[in-house]
């Protein structure tokens, strides 16, 4: 199935979205374009800077980042698409430009089948090599915001699958909106926060954004196209 992910995760409670969320999560794959969003984060990064060498260690998965800025400009693409799996998938890459250097955070959001309820479920591939996986729990507000909380996360090194307990598990909250008095005629809005029981805050960003779809140059319209710059290193079929 080529539709859109949120849209299936969702349900009927898609269409409670405020009317430019729902535009912005129906990108589907083989609609042969992709979303670009460019904004600034009003804060970004580690705030704790005991935890920030630990951070730049795993800074080369492209998941994480020592550095902590505010009014940080960032790009955003995202790419619908089939994964080699046959899922229909969002890939999001991210560009946030720090003035001393420009870090790159990547993920792959997949649809899988739901259980008993048949509904559908989100499973999130973080990082350049897709190791750090969690489920993504989603809910629409009363104001038509979309809320998400990563939950249960697991990491794949090799043929092992190593659930992360309770205690070491970190969980993303994140919220997004539409903003009708930001800018000259509205604007996205985002915040997440990566909380993890015994370091606390690990990482955050909330900003704004505009948003647009652009045809890909290649003119592919192909539902397993993705961009050779967006793929990860390697990707992986488990959840």
């Amino acid at each position: 199935m080529n539709a859109a992910i949120y849209r299936q995760a969702l349900g009927a409670a898609f269409f409670r979205l405020q009317p430019e969320l729902q535009e912005y999560f129906s990108l589907a794959p083989g609609s042969g374009s992709f979303g670009v969003g460019e904004g600034v984060f009003d804060v970004v990064g580690c705030r704790q800077q005991w935890l920030r060498p630990m951070l730049r260690l795993a800074a080369g998965e492209q998941a994480f980042f020592p550095e902590y800025g505010e009014g940080v400009p960032f790009r955003i693409e995202n790419h619908a698409h089939l994964d080699p799996f046959g899922r229909s998938s969002l890939t999001a890459r991210r560009e946030i430009f720090f003035p001393a250097r420009t870090r790159i955070f990547q993920d792959t959001t997949s649809v899988e089948a739901g259980g008993g309820d048949g509904q559908a479920r989100l499973v999130d591939y973080v990082g350049r090599y897709r190791r750090l996986v969690t489920d993504l729990n989603l809910d629409v507000t009363a104001e038509g915001r979309l809320r998400g909380v990563s939950e249960v996360s697991r990491l794949f090194l090799g043929p092992l699958r190593l659930p992360l307990p309770a205690a070491l598990d970190a969980k993303a909250y994140a919220e997004q909106w539409w903003d009708p008095a930001a800018g000259e005629t509205g604007r996205h809005r985002i915040q997440v926060k990566v909380i993890q029981p015994q370091l606390g805050l690990v990482l955050v960003y909330a900003g704004h954004f505009d948003y647009r779809l652009e045809p890909y140059p290649s003119g592919s319209s192909s539902a397993g196209f993705l961009p050779a710059y967006a793929r990860p290193d390697r990707w992986e079929r488990r959840s």
